[in-house]
């Protein structure tokens, strides 16, 4: 038997080690178009802010591939299955066999396409190769325009404003975070962003990258410029699915998988960010490109590529993180676009306290938590478990509301008690 994995992040990471599990001696080969994989993605704005050291990022060890005897092909491209064959061409023209195989390619990031985007200077987030070249040239930066609004623009913002630089936000949308929270919440957000000194600019998008070879700066599609040394593109990432498409192998937003998490190809399994699956609080496929997600995928693909059946219930958009010592935590559908769901808020601007919960035929599909997130761990448990709250509907977002609340709720629920999966773990920044 020859495994092989396309792709060393979370999921390919942890399939090797589901492999490893089931079947101890037969060959597993990783291609990698990354020199140095096997860091924690989550962490690289933590390593531009420099609140890390340089080794925390690496979540194996350097002698992780050797001691589950993989042959890793690192710094190489793998361009083309050939599903008949069962073979794969990588970049060094070689022809790699496989009897089962793992795509795990991951997603990419958006860049824009705006006249500029290829001059020195301006970067996307997503590597830790991005990360070492952007500290490479922060001695000569002053000001930063960062373009996009999300979790990965705002990550990059506070990092840099971290190193002493002028940030600027520039957010195409009129609110920051607007993917995973609702215009509310974005608001506390927003402020608590501003008054650190991060200056964001919602409505506006860039037109052109300007400067000669080098950015100079930003002109922006309200006839106005912004100079700076730095852009930061933090638009979000695009599944790399191109390999599995023109493969033949069914793809959609992201590589289509079953509960297996196999695809439409017999012994072809797909896991991570470019995988899409069942969304449980949608019940429907989608991605959610998250570690947790990726890490689970990864482990139940690695298994069934043994033989196992190990079948995948699906996962939540979830995101959590504390912009300066302000937590904010969102689960699933948080903008309802229809009146099949019913919000349930609280409100105390004061405090700066903002709760959401989203309900659907009694059952709670979405979740924002801004600044009170004690109770999450006990609404993550109602969602895993898809109890029909109806009866403590009223009670939920009050402070007294505990496990006792939800006990008999649990009993009753069809799927059994589940312990939550989501942890109350806060990236912060």
């Amino acid at each position: 038997m020859q495994y092989v994995i396309i792709g060393s992040s979370a999921a390919g990471i942890n399939a090797i080690e589901a492999i490893r599990t089931k079947d101890k001696t037969s060959k597993i080969i990783i291609i990698s178009d990354e020199k140095n994989p096997l860091y924690s993605r989550c962490l690289i704005s933590y390593l531009l802010a420099g609140t890390i050291d340089g080794k925390k990022i690496w979540y194996k060890p350097d002698s992780f591939f050797k001691d589950n005897k993989v042959e890793a092909l690192l710094g190489i491209k793998a361009e083309k299955i050939n599903i008949k064959k069962k073979e794969i061409a990588i970049g060094n023209k070689e022809k790699i066999k496989f009897d089962k195989l793992l795509i795990a390619t991951g997603a990419s990031p958006k860049l824009e396409d705006i006249p500029g985007i290829d001059k020195k200077g301006v970067f996307p987030l997503r590597t830790i190769e991005h990360t070492t070249e952007i500290q490479s040239m922060l001695d000569k930066v002053k000001s930063v325009a960062v373009l996009g609004g999300g979790l990965i623009g705002l990550r990059a913002a506070y990092a840099l404003k971290n190193r002493g630089k002028n940030v600027s936000v520039f957010v195409k949308s009129g609110s920051i975070l607007s993917q995973i929270i609702d215009k509310d919440a974005a608001g506390i957000m927003q402020k608590r962003i501003e008054e650190r000194g991060i200056k964001i600019f919602t409505g506006v998008a860039a037109k052109e990258i300007t400067g000669a070879k080098s950015v100079d700066g930003v002109a922006l599609d309200n006839g106005s410029k912004h100079d700076c040394e730095l852009v930061i593109i933090g638009k979000g990432v695009s599944p790399n699915v191109e390999i599995a498409k023109d493969a033949g192998i069914k793809t959609s937003w992201g590589i289509l998988a079953n509960e297996r998490l196999r695809t439409g190809v017999e012994d072809i399994f797909t896991a991570g960010d470019v995988s899409e699956t069942n969304d449980i609080a949608l019940e429907e496929s989608s991605i959610n490109a998250i570690w947790p997600a990726a890490c689970e995928q990864g482990r139940i693909a690695g298994l069934n590529m043994t033989g196992e059946n190990e079948t995948y219930e699906g996962s939540l958009a979830m995101n959590s993180i504390e912009f300066f010592g302000l937590p904010v935590i969102s689960v699933g559908i948080t903008k309802p676009k229809s009146d099949r769901y019913k919000e349930i808020v609280k409100k105390d601007a004061g405090k700066n306290i903002y709760k959401k919960i989203v309900l659907k035929d009694g059952i709670i599909v979405g979740v924002i938590f801004v600044n009170s997130i004690e109770n999450i761990g006990i609404i993550g448990t109602l969602i895993k478990n898809k109890a029909d709250v109806t009866s403590i509907k009223d009670i939920m977002l009050e402070d007294y509301f505990d496990y006792g609340k939800i006990a008999p709720l649990i009993k009753k629920s069809k799927r059994g008690f589940k312990e939550p999966e989501f942890k109350e773990t806060i990236m912060t920044l």
